[in-house]
């Protein structure tokens, strides 16, 4: 059982998204919270699996509560729910440690599998917004990082399993897309992400697109 904590500051989108979450017989709601203030607190009493985050809240919002959430939960997923594709508050939140994004507008269909994804170690990137977030994070600066050397290079195959992680692909997708078995893509993944020390497919495409390894 998958134990989800659902943040927003809208009551009636919280029970909308408690309702098609905790329809699926894998996912149980064990709380929701109305802000970031509220979410770091509900998280040290109900040890959620995973955190579904609205950006735009009173008091904290969903970038500081997931960046103070991954100080002290590293391996805690949160996946952020965004309104508008434009939202410029989203590569803040990647960057904060967000494991991925979806809009709110999304079928219900494609939330559930985000959250199993995401507590499975993949990525969800709406493609509607994956673009445009690398797109900007390539023209950050971040000296720190386009001047780290990675200890053991990427080989071929992991490049091309790299690019299309980086177009917000699963590694089911990856699998059809490069004629390999899932679970050699979840392998690829994992060296990936160690040669790049990041925790999380997210954070590799990120860093994968800035240190210039990807186009975006």
């Amino acid at each position: 059982m998958i134990r989800v904590l659902i943040v927003d500051d809208q009551t009636v989108v919280r029970a909308g998204l408690a309702a098609i979450v905790g329809s699926d017989p894998d996912i149980e709601v064990v709380g929701q919270g109305s802000n970031g203030e509220e979410a770091i607190g509900l998280v040290e009493t109900l040890s959620p699996d995973l955190v579904l985050m609205d950006l735009q809240m009173p008091m904290m919002n969903g970038v500081q509560a997931t960046r103070n959430l991954k100080q002290a939960h590293p391996k805690l997923p949160v996946l952020v729910l965004t309104t508008y594709a434009a939202d410029e508050w989203v590569l803040d939140a990647v960057r904060a440690g967000a494991a991925g994004y979806l809009l709110k507008d999304t079928r219900p269909a494609q939330l559930l599998a985000g959250i199993k994804g995401t507590v499975a170690g993949e990525t969800f990137l709406d493609p509607v917004i994956a673009g445009k977030v690398l797109r900007q994070a390539s023209h950050l600066p971040n000296t720190a990082t386009h001047s780290i050397k990675l200890v053991e290079p990427l080989t071929p195959r992991e490049l091309e399993v790299l690019a299309l992680v980086v177009k917000g692909m699963n590694n089911r997708e990856i699998g059809e897309q490069l004629h390999l078995a899932t679970g050699t893509v979840r392998n690829h993944v994992s060296e990936i992400m160690g040669k790049l020390t990041v925790s999380d497919r997210t954070q590799a495409a990120v860093k994968a697109v800035q240190m210039g390894l990807v186009d975006g």
